[in-house]
């Protein structure tokens, strides 16, 4: 891999009818990220390129230029607003590796894995700072208030989320606190920044705020689920790779709750101890007290509030496809 980027382009997201009604925007912002991963320290570029380029979604900055969209926004400011959301999302990426001491992410090599923990977290710090930079150019106060005070929560969440590690005792409540300051914060702040810069009503700013909160929370139950019945090739990391940490995640606490005392105990030792070597007993466990269907039902609860905050908008094709996300968030299979 050259250290060069200047020429060229971040793969696009597998093109769908969601990225297609924003598609010339998608494209200014990923020419956006080739120009703004310059350094002239060639690790820098070397490894922002890697991570850019590792596939996913982009449903971050997806979402804050389909919020602008929806409101008839005309100006250019939202790509470079898509862009620093995707780099803050692409610098959790890198320390959330590094703090779980992974080494696949989407069907390849971790970039801690590649180049070692001290050039992933430095080049994190980088990618944060050359979004509050961009924040800056972006020139509101109100956005850059939403997105400094996200990412405040976001670092909270990682930092709960590492001390529940091994505790088989959090609650539900906990778990949703959770996942909302780790994952849904950053889905909830791209969606309200797009619909600041779009100068939206009080009712149109609150809808998509909540919009992206509960999108995210949908697509985290999703993925905490995917874990114990995922395609290990199609989501690019193991299954049970949860349970290997010791994370007690939605279905393991409600098969706690559900189960005989034999199985909750079972399920606290082996969060406790971490490991996949009663990985089967602890599915067999998930499926006989319904885990799996009960964390579906509450993804699909928070994808039909994410769908109600859309009332507040007028009829467009961005809303439309802000509606077919939330469905495919509990849909999808990686």
């Amino acid at each position: 891999m050259t250290a060069n980027v200047s020429s060229a382009q971040p793969d696009s997201p597998t093109p769908s009818p969601l990225h297609a009604v924003v598609a010339d925007d998608f494209a200014a912002v990923n020419r956006t990220i080739v120009e703004q991963l310059n350094s002239k320290v060639p690790l820098v570029e070397t490894i922002g390129q890697y991570i850019t380029e590792s596939g996913g979604k982009r449903l971050r900055p997806l979402l804050a230029l389909l919020a602008a969209r929806s409101l008839d926004y005309t100006g250019d400011k939202h790509i470079p607003l898509a862009t620093l959301i995707e780099f803050m999302h692409t610098s959790t990426l890198l320390h959330d590796d590094v703090v779980d001491e992974s080494h696949m992410r989407r069907g390849k090599k971790t970039a801690n894995d590649a180049w070692g923990n001290a050039p992933s977290v430095l080049v994190g710090d980088f990618l944060y700072a050359r979004s509050f930079q961009m924040m800056v150019d972006v020139g509101s106060m109100r956005i850059m208030a939403i997105l400094s005070g996200a990412t405040c929560i976001i670092a909270e969440g990682e930092v709960l989320q590492l001390t529940n590690i091994g505790n088989p005792s959090i609650s539900e409540e906990d778990y949703f606190e959770t996942i909302l300051g780790k994952t849904a914060m950053l889905f909830e702040a791209a969606s309200h920044s797009g619909a600041v810069l779009a100068e939206a009503t009080p009712e149109q700013e609150r809808a998509l705020q909540y919009y992206g909160r509960y999108l995210g929370l949908a697509f985290q139950l999703i993925d905490d689920l995917l874990d114990y019945q995922g395609d290990a090739e199609a989501m690019g990391k193991n299954v049970g790779d949860d349970l290997a940490e010791g994370k007690p995640t939605l279905p393991l606490i409600h098969a706690m709750e559900q189960g005989t005392p034999e199985q909750a105990k079972l399920i606290r030792q082996v969060i406790r101890d971490g490991g996949l070597e009663q990985l089967d007993a602890v599915l067999e466990i998930i499926h006989a007290t319904g885990a799996l269907d009960y964390t579906r039902q509450r993804a699909e609860e928070m994808a039909d509030k994410a769908l109600q905050q859309l009332d507040a908008l007028p009829p467009s094709a961005y809303r439309d496809s802000m509606a077919q996300l939330a469905r495919l968030a509990v849909d999808r299979q990686a």
